[in-house]
């Protein structure tokens, strides 16, 4: 639903375009919660008018009163399967065409027709990299246009290709390069460009000092403090066909669990998230890893847990995963980089380990003592009120959208 506790302004409505490559309803996932976050803030302000990409046979449906005109895009289908997936990143290497453009690329026509007969839009905001190249068709027929980047591209095939083995690592650095032509191409021709973090909004500027950037940062929506009730169980959430889930869990599978499993007999893990038949051949055989499956609401698996733990070891943007184990009041055990851009302060809102044994012992210590789990859990729940709900992201947001008037 809209949340309706940000007071609307009083100016006459405007018009606003979004354009997303996936719904961002249901919100669930770190791409549709952001994705909504902007819907929702700009249809506080402007009668919006939305197009979607949606996988074949998707129904796609956004809340009633958030969007006066819904238009849909059915991408081609296609099979996940690796040898298809194998063939068209070959395909994609000898073109040097990052992942992804190529999925949400050619429809450029069928935009333009859609807009035809349209007036300007005072605003079109865009979600993703993977549909910057359409601000050919929707610069001619907005005031303002703004990117919103989910990841730097360009940093996350770079990161991922530091912990990938060969020939994986050498395809990173091919779409690592490719991805930053583009980059240097897209960003500067729109009005803004909004990053997740500070460090991401500094890469943008390395990459192409031209644009003009600033950060919204990642955020959820208001949720109440629930009760804990504890399992004797640690989570780790997300998509688990992401490519830094996937390498985040062979990881703490094959150097960090045993050393957990061996320490603590009756411990399970628990896997929440989508996709977890892509990291079975890392935890095959194992009865005290479980995995959910999509579940619509990922904040309650993690409110019954002891730990939340994020061993990533690559990727871009801010971790979702974080702020909602925050939300949770659930002690995390994270990586530098898995809580990179966020506010977060060793020892205080969070634990941070970057190897194995130090983060083995990480989570043995909050496993040991309950005192400890409620001191943490309870400093990341207050950093969620204070910085990491929609309320105070939208207000960052008018600061950049609406600047005061410069004093003569």
């Amino acid at each position: 639903m809209l949340d309706t506790r940000f007071e609307t302004r009083p100016e006459t409505r405007r018009r606003a375009l979004f354009v997303a490559p996936e719904p961002p309803y249901p919100r669930i996932g770190g791409g549709a919660l952001r994705s909504a976050s902007l819907l929702e803030y700009l249809a506080q302000s402007y009668a919006v008018d939305a197009i979607l990409f949606h996988p074949p046979g998707m129904r796609v449906a956004v809340p009633h009163g958030l969007v006066e005109r819904l238009d849909t895009i059915e991408l081609p289908r296609h099979s996940k399967s690796y040898a298809a997936r194998l063939l068209r990143n070959g395909d994609r290497l000898f073109r040097r065409s990052p992942p992804l453009l190529d999925r949400f690329g050619g429809f450029g026509a069928k935009i333009t027709a859609l807009l035809r007969d349209r007036p300007i839009y005072d605003l079109a905001v865009v979600e993703h990299f993977w549909c910057a190249p359409y601000h050919e068709q929707i610069g001619p027929r907005s005031r303002r246009t703004i990117l919103d980047l989910h990841n730097i591209e360009s940093a996350w095939h770079l990161g991922c290709g530091k912990v990938a083995t060969w020939p994986m690592s050498a395809a990173y650095d091919v779409f690592h390069r490719a991805a930053m032509e583009l980059e240097r191409q897209w960003l500067p021709r729109y009005s803004l460009v909004l990053t997740t973090s500070a460090q991401d909004a500094e890469r943008v500027r390395q990459v192409t000092p031209a644009a003009s950037v600033a950060v919204y940062p990642n955020a959820i929506p208001w949720i109440d403090c629930r009760p804990r009730q504890e399992e004797d169980v640690i989570v780790f959430s997300g998509t688990l066909d992401y490519e830094p889930n996937r390498t985040a869990v062979r990881y703490f599978a094959s150097q960090i669990w045993p050393i957990l499993r061996q320490r603590w007999p009756a411990l399970k893990w628990r896997l929440v998230g989508k996709n977890p038949e892509t990291v079975q051949s890392y935890i095959a055989g194992d009865p005290r890893i479980v995995c959910t499956g999509l579940v619509e609401d990922a904040i309650a698996q993690l409110s019954t847990a002891k730990v939340a733990v994020v061993p990533l070891l690559s990727g871009s943007g801010t971790r979702l995963k974080i702020i909602e184990a925050w939300a949770a009041g659930t002690p995390v055990v994270s990586t530098t980089l898995g809580a990179e851009g966020l506010p977060r302060h060793d020892g205080e809102n969070i634990l941070l380990a970057d190897d194995p044994a130090r983060f083995a012992e990480a989570v043995s210590r909050l496993l040991a003592s309950p005192s400890d789990r409620e001191r943490i859990g309870c400093h990341g729940r207050r950093q969620y009120e204070r910085e990491l709900t929609w309320n105070v992201a939208w207000k960052a947001l008018d600061k950049d959208l609406y600047p005061p008037p410069r004093q003569l």
